[in-house]
C-alpha cells in the first residue's frame, strides 16, 4: 500500500519561501509511469493543481506558478519536495502531495494527508 506523508513549517512569513516535502512509502517514485504533484486547497476554494515530477525525474508547473516554483527529489529517501518563493497570504491554503498515473491530469489514486500551511506575518 503507497502512503504518502507532508511535512512542512506550519506558518511562514510574507515574502518567504515555503519548503514543503512528502515521503513515500510502499512504492518508489521512480517507478516508471507514475506522476508525483503538489496540489493546494485554499479555504473555500477548489483544488489547485501546482506541479509535479514524474518517475524518471522532468517536471512540469502550472503556468501560474511557473516561476515561482520548484520540485525535485532525492531518491535515496523517496521524497520529492516543492519550494513557493515569495509567498503571500493567499498561499494560505492545506498542501498535498498525491500520485497519479498516466499524467499529471490522471486520476490520483494516493493522496497523503494535507499540511496546513499559514502565510501570516
Amino acid at each position: 500500500q503507497v502512503q504518502l506523508q507532508e511535512s512542512g513549517p506550519g506558518l511562514v512569513k510574507p515574502s518567504q519561501t515555503l519548503s514543503l516535502t512528502c515521503t513515500v512509502s510502499g512504492g518508489s517514485i521512480t517507478t516508471s509511469s507514475y506522476y508525483w504533484s503538489w496540489i493546494r486547497q485554499s479555504p473555500g476554494k477548489g483544488l489547485e493543481w501546482m506541479g509535479g515530477i514524474v518517475h524518471e525525474g522532468s517536471t512540469d508547473y502550472s503556468p501560474s506558478l511557473k516561476n515561482r516554483t520548484s520540485i525535485s527529489r532525492y531518491t535515496s529517501k523517496n521524497q520529492f519536495t516543492l519550494l513557493l518563493r515569495s509567498v503571500t497570504p493567499e498561499a494560505t491554503a492545506v498542501y498535498y502531495c498525491a500520485r497519479a498515473r498516466s499524467g499529471f491530469d490522471g486520476e490520483y489514486t494516493y493522496w497523503g494527508q494535507g499540511t496546513h500551511i499559514t502565510v501570516s506575518s
